[in-house]
Parts: structure tokens; C-alpha cells; sequence
């Protein structure tokens, strides 16, 4: 049987208040051209569907759609679990009603036991369980056991699910799990949200390793802990500029009867692209006009040690998706926005001779200087005389 592995779709994200809801739309489609082309039997979520809890019209539109591609025209079942951005419930609604057009959504924690089990006409039976995302809490109140960390919570959980593949009807056949945890050890970046504070959300990867295959959501970067077949697919878009170097793809998993898996990353190619650049102001938009990817999501590194007047809006002009901007050069120099006490101690003169400088790049020449001398000159003159009227 072939299976799809996906996550962290994240549904209706905004990075420095830009929806992604078009990029996200562009790989969402390759990724149901994949299923069509790749002849994929199943394809799986493991969490983070949506991006917040309550998703906005949006979003829930696209992934209505995408789903409606993958289930009824293509006739390709999905089984989904919610992550910790998710709402188990919202996201669970209607799940029963749509098990008949092969949606399976596996949302509160309750429905892990409930395996879903699929065969196609040239594969024998695999059987899925889903463990959503769960803090020890949750599954305390669950299942009225006494867990306090997420590493004791996840091996009561892969416990119980180990016991009941085996108690079943299905028990020589393969069995994938879907999860979404943070193993411990696994590679972080700056875009997912914590599970809970100090590295108490770390597990271990050994609870996963009586399953064939464990497909697992939470970590952006693809990557897998313990053996190959366990395994983060990665989010399907960078999400943060911290994954600049991260290669964004989903995996294809043939499993054969005997459980033994076969493992392919299959490359994914954004809209836009998300990454820093980093040099002279000068520099970067020479480069720029001649740049075929400048309409990327970009955080734009100045070298610069001089002040600059409206530097966002002379990047744009070149670059129009830059959404941060950061001045190493000037903290390299010690110039800093606020007023150093040192020089609000100079006269009007030096300060303005700084200030010319930080803008203009250059200092002021003898004649530029003497003018600025006659202008404060006669300013203090004026001032004088005002006082003087006042008294």
C-alpha cells in the first residue's frame, strides 16, 4: 500500500501580518497532483491542520476544497489528526457522517482506539490508529491514569494502542501510527509553538518503535529519530525565516505485507520562497534588478553603518515582500536609536555635523559648516531678543 505522509499545513497562517492563504493554495495542489500521479492509496495529516483554533472562513473554504479534491474526485481516503494548533472539536465536526467519503478525522483524544483500517484491490490491510495531540493533563482526565510528564503521557498512550492493534482482528497486519510530539532530540526551529515550557514536551522515540511506520507532525523540518520509519515529514511551507535552508516535501511510503516500508521524500515547490539576504543597501538592489526571485519573502540584513532615510521604502521599490529588516551595521557601530547622554552634552553644531554624516554618508565641507554656524547664529540672536521682549 502506498501512503502519503504530510503535516503541518497550518491553514490560514500570517507571517508579519501577510496572509500565506495563495502560497499554501499552490502547494496544496501539488501535493493532490502527487496523490493523482503517484497513484497514492491513503494520505495522512498528523496534525496542525489549521493554524489557530478557530480558523477563519478562509481557510476552512480551502481545505474544503483540497479535501473534496482528494476524496471524492480522486476517490483517495485521509485520515487527519488535530495538533496542538487545532481544535479537536471543531476540527472533528461531521467526522462520522463523513467516514462514507473516506475522511477520517481522528480529533479528540477519545477516538484513538478507534482504528481505520484499509484495503485496495492489489494490497492486503493496514490499519491506522491516530493519538491527536495531548498533554498529561488531558490524558489524565481521559483515561484516569496517573501521568505528570509528555513522555509518560505518550508511553501509556502507545501502550494502549500497541495492546489493542494486537487484540484485534487485524493484528498480523501492518499497523501505522500517526502523532503529533516533539521527540527528543529532534531538530526545532523558530516557527512552532511550544508544547510546554524547559523541554518537558520531549519524548522518546523508543514508545514508536513497535509500529511499521510512524508518521509524526509538530517539527517543521523533515527529519527522523530512532529509525527511518520514524519520521516528521516537515510542514509543507517555511513558516519562519529560520527554515530558510530547510527542503520542504512530503513522504511516499510503500508498506508491504510483511509491515517492511519503502521511503521517498518528494519535493514540494513554494510560490514564493523565504529566505535573507544581507549587504549594503547599494549592493542588494544592484543585485536585485536582476534577480528572478525578488518577489520572495525576504529579511533583509544591512551592513550599512550610516543612517539611511526611508530604507523599507527604497528595498520594496526592488523587493516588494520584504517583511523584516535588520541593522547589524549600525549595532556593529554602536549607533543606536536612543540618544546616547554623551551626545545630547554637544553643542548644536557637532550634533548636526553627526547627524549630516549618519545620513548623507559624508561630512559637512568648510562651506557647509559655516552656513549651519550663520543659521544657529542667528536663531540664538532671535531667541535672545524674544527673551529679552518677554521680560
Amino acid at each position: 500500500m502506498r501512503l502519503l505522509h504530510t503535516s503541518d499545513w497550518h491553514i490560514g497562517r500570517q507571517f508579519h501580518n501577510v496572509s500565506l492563504l495563495e502560497d499554501q493554495r499552490h502547494v496544496l495542489s501539488q501535493i493532490v497532483k502527487i496523490i493523482a500521479e503517484r497513484e497514492v492509496d491513503v494520505l495522512l495529516v498528523a496534525g496542525d491542520v489549521y493554524d489557530r483554533s478557530v480558523p477563519p472562513a478562509a481557510a476552512v473554504a480551502l481545505l474544503d476544497d483540497v479535501l473534496d479534491q482528494i476524496c471524492r474526485e480522486l476517490g483517495v481516503p485521509v485520515i487527519m489528526i488535530a495538533g496542538n494548533h487545532d481544535s479537536p472539536e471543531r476540527l472533528g465536526f461531521g467526522a462520522r457522517q463523513l467516514l462514507g467519503a473516506g475522511l477520517h478525522i481522528i480529533g479528540p483524544l477519545e477516538q484513538m482506539l478507534t482504528p481505520v483500517v484499509i484495503q485496495t484491490e492489489t494490497s492486503s490491510p493496514v490499519v491506522f490508529y491516530g493519538i491527536p495531540y495531548a498533554d498529561p493533563a488531558m490524558v489524565r482526565d481521559c483515561f484516569a491514569v496517573e501521568v505528570s510528564t509528555h513522555d509518560q503521557a505518550m508511553a501509556f498512550l502507545c501502550e494502549q494502542v500497541d495492546q489493542h492493534h494486537k487484540n484485534s482482528d487485524y493484528a498480523h497486519s501492518p499497523c501505522v501510527l500517526l502523532s503529533h510530539c516533539f521527540i527528543d532530540g529532534g531538530e526545532s526551529c523558530e516557527s512552532e509553538r511550544p508544547l510546554s515550557i524547559g523541554g518537558a514536551d520531549r519524548v522518546s522515540a523508543r514508545h514508536f518503535k513497535t509500529f511499521n511506520y510512524t508518521a509524526l507532525g509538530h517539527l517543521h523540518g523533515r527529519q527522523f529519530k530512532g529509525s527511518e520509519s520514524i519520521r516528521y515529514s516537515g510542514s509543507i511551507l517555511k513558516y519562519s525565516f529560520s527554515e530558510q535552508h530547510q527542503h520542504k516535501s512530503v513522504v511516499l511510503v510503500d508498506i508491504n505485507e510483511q509491515g517492511q516500508s519503502e521511503i521517498e521524500q518528494v519535493s514540494l515547490t513554494p510560490l514564493k520562497d523565504m529566505r535573507v539576504i544581507e549587504g549594503e543597501l547599494t549592493e542588494l538592489l544592484a543585485a536585485g534588478e536582476n534577480d528572478p526571485e525578488r518577489e520572495d519573502y525576504l529579511l533583509v540584513r544591512l551592513t550599512d553603518k550610516h543612517a539611511i532615510l526611508d530604507v523599507m521604502g527604497k528595498l520594496r521599490k526592488v523587493f516588494p515582500n520584504v517583511l523584516h529588516l535588520e541593522r547589524p551595521g549600525l549595532m556593529a557601530e554602536g549607533t543606536l536609536t536612543a540618544v546616547r547622554k554623551d551626545q545630547l552634552k554637544k553643542g548644536e553644531l557637532s550634533m548636526f555635523k553627526d547627524f549630516f554624516q549618519q545620513v548623507s554618508g559624508d561630512p559637512l565641507d568648510p562651506q557647509q559648516s559655516e552656513m549651519v554656524e550663520q543659521v544657529l547664529e542667528s536663531i540664538h540672536q532671535q531667541q535672545l531678543k524674544s527673551d529679552g521682549d518677554n521680560v
